[in-house]
């Protein structure tokens, strides 16, 4: 007897045995301000075999897409989060992996968490009915509805309120005011001798001039008052809109505008082309910044919660446009970088952040912006200063004007000048007016000296 127990606990021991351990993959912080991420792509496949270093995922985060490189050896068990999956919180179980040698189809996959369900805040009615509180303050109307109601004599405890914290809005007394006409009897029809075909009117607008009909969208036509397509935001458009939302809100921004003669940078290119060496304007306007902020370091700061910060390195961020949104790579060291480095850097950077592959370090740690907008015809505009860094300049396009030539032996000359105009946003607890006004005077002689800022 003892022996055949011990036959079968063998036996059991051999077709179940115990799972193997798993080596979690959780959602990492990818930027120092991702609060979720998006599964773009798996790279492996579940049963693969995984050394450290290699790639497992891509994710989105709110700067671009980037790999998940694996820190272990093992076999990757269990996708948890599938492809396409978006918000994916930070510390999510992503994945499960076990290590060489374990059987990964016999990976133990955790338990997910409980979630402990909160209360519901209590509604404005609820909160009301508690503290006996009377119907006058359970009433948010509009302007416009208000009117509306009042016109045509519509009860507004009748009107079911969708606009928020319970406002009852124009849609909502439009939509009583249609229930009620539905409601409203025909007319008894006038009798007549011979039969004629019944017409049905449409029925009248009212004295406010608004459709009757609720608002539909109808393909080819236009939108109604009140409707609307919802666009799913990706994580770079959400975080840009906080960072632009927190830019204009706490930093004080100052504007100044200056004209540059691009003349011997024309000059300039068309002799280093004769070289076979390709460079842009944007490359020109990079290097006079970075050279300007070395001759000015007061300017080279940003702003902290302790006070200001003054930075050790020139690193200038470059406004790109992508698919996903706008992203600042950063040349780093730009003020000690040739213009065919600057060039090669810029061109490289900017195609990765339009296929979305650039990296936290590619991105991260800009101490000036710059964001040129003459390619697409503009003048001059001011941009938003990127935080926490205290100024973007902002390029427009180039212009032909004829202005006086200047010390001319012969007497005033008209002549033909090719000018840009850019616009140094500052922060005003950083960098005030005048030392604006000097950093903007100190970048056009740069400019337009290219040879003195040693280009």
């Amino acid at each position: 007897m003892l022996l055949d127990v011990m036959c079968m606990y063998l036996k059991w021991t051999v077709v179940c045995p115990a799972g193997a351990a798993p080596l979690k993959v959780q959602m990492p912080a990818l930027s120092p301000t991702m609060e979720e991420g998006n599964i773009v792509k798996w790279l492996k496949k579940e049963g693969d075999e995984v050394a450290a270093g290699d790639t497992l995922c891509e994710i989105e985060t709110d700067k671009a897409v980037v790999v998940l490189e694996s820190s272990e050896d093992g076999i990757l068990a269990k996708i948890l989060v599938q492809e396409g999956s978006r918000g994916v919180r930070l510390g999510t179980l992503i994945a499960l992996m076990v290590s060489e040698g374990e059987d990964w189809k016999q990976v133990e996959i955790p338990a997910p968490e409980p979630i402990t369900p909160t209360a519901a805040p209590p509604t404005a009615a609820e909160h009301a009915k508690e503290h006996g509180e009377g119907d006058k303050l359970l009433l948010r109307l509009s302007p416009a509805a208000r009117h509306i109601l009042d016109t045509h004599g519509l009860d507004p405890h009748l009107a079911k309120a969708t606009g928020p914290r319970g406002l009852i809005t124009k849609e909502d007394a439009l939509k009583l005011l249609n229930q009620r006409d539905e409601r409203r009897p025909a007319p008894p029809a006038a009798a007549v001798t011979s039969p004629a075909p019944v017409t049905v009117s449409a029925p009248i607008a009212p004295s406010t001039g608004r459709p009757t009909f609720p608002p539909l969208s109808v393909p080819g036509k236009p939108g109604m008052p009140g409707t609307f397509t919802e666009i799913p935001a990706s994580n770079v458009r959400r975080v840009i809109a906080q960072r632009l939302t927190q830019s204009k809100s706490t930093i004080p921004h100052a504007y100044a505008s200056v004209d540059c003669d691009l003349g011997p940078v024309m000059k300039l290119r068309k002799q280093l082309a004769t070289e076979d060496i390709k460079v842009s304007v944007n490359d020109f306007i990079i290097k006079a910044a970075a050279v300007s902020l070395r001759e000015m370091p007061e300017v080279n700061v940003m702003w902290s919660g302790d006070g200001p910060q003054a930075l050790d390195y020139i690193n200038i961020s470059i406004a790109v446009a992508t698919p996903r949104g706008l992203i600042t790579p950063i040349i780093k060291d730009a003020a000690s970088k040739g213009l065919q480095e600057i060039a090669a850097t810029a061109k490289a950077l900017a195609k990765k952040a339009r296929d979305g592959k650039l990296l936290p370090e590619e991105y991260q740690g800009g101490s000036f912006s710059i964001s040129n907008l003459g390619m697409f015809g503009i003048s001059e505009f001011s941009a938003v200063i990127n935080p926490p860094q205290a100024c973007i300049l902002a390029v427009g396009g180039t212009r032909a004007e004829l202005r006086m030539a200047p010390h001319n032996p012969d007497g005033p000359v008209l002549h033909t000048q090719q000018l840009m105009t850019v616009t140094l946003s500052s922060d005003g607890r950083l960098v005030d007016d005048e030392l604006a006004s000097r950093f903007l005077e100190k970048f056009r002689t740069n400019l337009e000296q290219p040879q003195r800022a040693s280009l």
